[in-house]
Formats: C-alpha cells, structure tokens, sequence
C-alpha cells in the first residue's frame, strides 16, 4: 500500500515531468485561449485537462504517448470550437449561453434570479464588491456567460449600450 517499487516511482517522476513539459508546450502553441476559462465549455476542457494529465501520470495502462495524443485532442478541439463560435452566431448559441440581466436601475428580478438559480444574496455580494453602497446605485446587474454577476453602477453606465439587449 505505502511502496511497491521504485520503477513505479521513477516512471512517475520521467513520465510526469515529460507530461507536464509537453502539456506546457502544447498550451502555448494553441494560444492564449486554451485556458482562458471564458464558458463553460472552457472550464470543461480545462477540467479534462487536468483529468488527463492524472491518468498519464498515475496509470500504467496508458502510455505517455497515448496521453499525449488526448492532450493534443483535447486542445484541437477547443481551437475548433473557438473558431465556430468566433465565425458563426448559431454555433455560438449552440455552446455558449448569452448574458443575461438581473436587476435594472436598482431593482433586482427575482424572477431572473430563480430562473438562473443565483441567489440574492449573491448578487448583493456582487454589488457590494463594486463599490456600491446600495442598489439605487447600480444601473445593472449581469449574469455573465461564464457565471460572474457584473454590477454596473450608475456612474459606470454611460449609454447603457453594453447591457441594452440583455435578455432577463
């Protein structure tokens, strides 16, 4: 249980320093995005990521190459998946959710908040930590697509043009 023997040890050590090297260099030729955790679907492939880079580590059934091949995987896909999403808005749709507006002009919805299931406490959270110091202050409270609640104080608002075609 504590120590089988060291070729295990040693195949941990060379296989996870080689893993890690290539997991790196990988990274950096698919770009800034590959771990940019921007939806969803990055948190997904960022998870996976991790997921797989254990398994190569820790199990003597898949060979360094053979996790590597899913890494580079992995990565090829998010790319094609960036691409869909920057060239077409149905594609877009189709993986990534679209902001959505929970509290306008001082109000919150609590009709957005049960239909997103965020709790208002955690949009007061979110208010407080945008320097505002009650909600009379903030022109708008949005759902990210990535899960973060924005808070949009009055003084920040300008036009409003950032939140206009927010659905609820």
């Amino acid at each position: 249980m504590w120590f089988d023997n060291w070729f295990d040890i040693w195949r941990v050590v060379l296989v996870g320093v080689s893993a890690y090297v290539s997991l790196i260099i990988l990274i950096r030729v698919s770009g800034k995005r590959a771990l940019a955790q921007m939806n969803a679907f990055d948190f997904v492939v960022t998870v996976a990521l991790g997921s797989t880079l254990a398994t190569i580590l820790l199990s003597s059934d898949v060979s360094f190459l053979e996790g590597l091949v899913a890494l580079a995987l992995l990565l090829g896909l998010q790319i094609v998946v960036a691409l869909g999403v920057q060239r077409s808005p149905r594609f877009r749709r189709l993986t990534t959710s679209a902001p959505s507006l929970l509290g306008r002009d001082g109000h919150i919805d609590d009709e957005a908040l049960r239909r997103h299931r965020v709790a208002r406490a955690d949009v007061l959270q979110a208010v407080r930590a945008s320097g505002a110091g009650d909600l009379s202050m903030v022109a708008a409270v949005v759902l990210e697509s990535d899960g973060k609640v924005s808070v949009i104080t009055r003084a920040q608002a300008g036009d409003g043009s950032s939140f206009r075609d927010l659905s609820a």
